[in-house]
């Protein structure tokens, strides 16, 4: 987006109005960095912190209730829609913690001239370096052989399969798929990339194959979605999609619950329509289909993609930006082309 977009400030919410003082941070994570709450209350004394560990986005009135009378806020998961914005009428500005927009409403954020602060990318690397953990510990079976030998199962080996030189598929070339992308290089792996964007600098640069969705599920080893979450990817990888992957793939999901459809992945699990999957987000979370979680070839993480303590740092520090560096958000324009 351009800087006049960012900079200027519309009718509505915030115009004429006085420099922000009352923040409310109901995102859980953010008080898990000290450093963050430190620089926050140093320029925003009346902030209101959530200290308490309590998850305050499982439904929109606790969202309400606790940035009531707030003119800023700090969030994470918390869902910004008409409901939530028509019961805040001091709120004026939302800046996000991380970089999924999927829980907010572009056209409610306008229509009640409410500004977001956002920064694309700040944790791609943890994301990216997590893709690569889970890659290697599925094709290694990993963690069966931990929960093996902690149950006293002492093997002497079982045979797993190298990252080095598979055939890797990237399902979106965005900020994190580029860092995937990067982190695969000394792997020698030869990669595909599926992205509706034209992503060809990209390609060039990391020597990767642009290929059609169909293509990549035909011949990936390992596929990682990095996609947004929204209309066009809701359910993306439904029966059919998981039925057309190799069944020796292993597939790999930190971008978003809901993009895979989770009863399709047990079926594609128990009945051998593909080799393994680790998935660090799902459809609800925490998640609760314990007989999906607890197949041999299923690894499962709590959504800690972002939470490495020099990630969480960053999504800190450009939030606390975000506060003042911000814009209204137009529906069918970046970030939310596809809304």
């Amino acid at each position: 987006m351009d800087q006049n977009t960012r900079k200027k400030l519309p009718a509505g919410r915030n115009s004429g109005a006085p420099p922000l003082t009352r923040i409310a941070v109901p995102a859980v994570s953010f008080a898990q960095h000290p450093g963050l709450v430190e620089r926050l209350l140093e320029l925003y004394p009346q902030s209101k912190i959530n200290f308490e560990g309590d998850v305050h986005y499982k439904t929109e009135d606790d969202t309400i209730a606790y940035l009531q009378g707030c003119d800023a806020a700090i969030i994470s998961f918390e869902k910004i829609n008409d409901r939530v914005l028509s019961a805040l009428p001091d709120l004026r500005v939302v800046s996000k913690l991380g970089v999924g927009l999927d829980g907010i409403d572009p056209q409610a954020m306008r229509r009640n001239g409410v500004r977001l602060g956002w920064t694309p990318g700040v944790n791609k690397c943890a994301v990216a370096e997590l893709a690569i953990g889970l890659a290697i510990a599925a094709l290694r079976q990993v963690v069966t052989c931990n929960v093996e030998i902690r149950a006293g199962k002492r093997l002497l080996t079982r045979l797993g399969r190298q990252l080095s030189g598979r055939t890797v598929g990237v399902h979106g070339v965005g900020e994190i798929g580029t860092e995937f992308i990067r982190l695969l290089q000394p792997f020698g792996c030869r990669v595909l990339g599926c992205d509706t964007k034209d992503r060809s600098e990209i390609y060039e640069r990391f020597g990767v194959e642009a290929v059609e969705p169909a293509e990549l599920y035909a011949r990936s080893e390992v596929l990682s979605i990095h996609l947004s979450k929204n209309a066009r990817t809701q359910q993306l990888y439904d029966s059919d999609a998981l039925r057309a992957l190799r069944p020796d793939c292993v597939l790999i999901n930190t971008a978003r619950g809901g993009i895979v459809d989770e009863a399709a992945l047990y079926r594609a699990l128990t009945e051998g329509w593909i080799s393994a999957a680790a998935f660090d987000v799902f459809d609800e979370e925490p998640p609760t289909d314990d007989r999906l979680l607890r197949l041999p070839n299923m690894i499962a993480t709590p959504h800690v993609g972002a939470s490495s303590v020099e990630a969480r740092w960053e999504m800190g520090v450009t939030a606390i930006q975000g506060l003042t560096d911000n814009f209204i958000p137009v529906p069918g324009r970046y970030p939310f082309e596809f809304y």
